[in-house]
């Protein structure tokens, strides 16, 4: 008997910040990888999240958000964008119900031009059409087929999961034959450390207002396991003194919610009980600086 075809692949999600591409890949994943906030330029890296059947592998990527640079960290985003393009086997570009294509977004333009050029099945998204009405929907997906050259055009919701079997289908229907890239058992392409770190950040993305969460970075320097229990020391970077002062509050109560909102996520990520120890160091112009964005992991 013929032994069944196996097909796998990279499936990389790419888009303008808040149009809901790290909801999408947690829901087609099964599991929260990627942190989401109502926030743009949440997502810094490019994180793998990967799915296993009998006869398939898809390894999705969430990549940051299209934006115009502002500094180097900007810069090393867009890199991501630009390599998920070159290695992506089927390439989701997604958009929402409110963002509208304008010429002058030289980025997202030229972004589109390349998804447009780049040779492989490329699935266009519009996301949070529950918002919307079905002939408004239908006239947003009209515009902008006229924009992005695309093997489908879906309407989908991922908050709610609305279309994403059918989405799901679509992108089985793409993926080349292939062997799986991963282990079978394996759900993501980064560490424990990453998780725990990205989990704090986003807790301070929720806590914390105005230029506070961008200056902001979190790095595990010690992530020590036992049967019962994990010991985590992180440490929060900010660029200046004022921004330090903020993130701990008056008598540490603000640190200390961060701390609290963490450790409970932690826990619930890794199934064990969580011991987590923070501290705030000041690090100035670290998004600015190539030295400093390589010691933090934007390689």
């Amino acid at each position: 008997m013929e032994a069944k075809k196996h097909k796998a692949g990279f499936v990389n999600i790419i888009g303008k910040p808040n149009v809901g591409k790290s909801t999408l890949m947690n829901a087609l994943v099964g599991e929260k990888l990627s942190i989401v906030t109502s926030k743009a330029q949440t997502t810094r890296h490019r994180i793998m999240g990967i799915i296993n059947g009998e006869d398939y592998q898809v390894v999705y990527s969430d990549t940051p958000g299209i934006v115009t640079p502002a500094y180097e960290l900007h810069r090393r985003m867009l890199d991501y964008i630009y390599s998920a393009l070159e290695d992506a086997d089927v390439a989701l570009f997604m958009t929402d119900v409110y963002e509208r294509y304008s010429e002058d977004d030289q980025y997202l333009k030229d972004v589109i031009e390349k998804i447009n050029g780049v040779g492989i099945p490329v699935i266009f998204l519009l996301n949070k059409t529950d918002q919307k009405s079905g002939a408004e929907v239908e006239n947003l997906l009209s515009q902008w087929k006229g924009i992005v050259k695309a093997a489908d055009y879906l309407p989908i919701s991922a908050m709610y999961a609305s279309n994403l079997d059918r989405l799901f289908d679509a992108i089985l229907d793409a993926l080349p034959e292939h062997p799986p890239y991963f282990p079978k058992d394996e759900l993501t392409d980064k560490t424990e450390r990453f998780f725990a770190a990205e989990i704090i950040r986003e807790k301070i993305f929720l806590n914390y207002k105005k230029e506070v969460p961008y200056s902001s970075e979190v790095a595990v320097v010690e992530f020590k396991e036992s049967d019962d229990i994990i010991r985590i020391k992180a440490e929060i970077y900010v660029e200046r003194r004022s921004q330090r002062a903020i993130i701990i509050g008056k008598n540490g109560e603000a640190l200390k919610k961060v701390g609290t909102q963490a450790r409970l996520d932690m826990e619930a990520f890794f199934g064990k009980k969580v011991f987590l120890e923070t501290y705030v160091r000041v690090e100035e112009d670290w998004r600015k600086l190539k030295t400093k964005l390589n010691r933090f992991g934007y390689v």
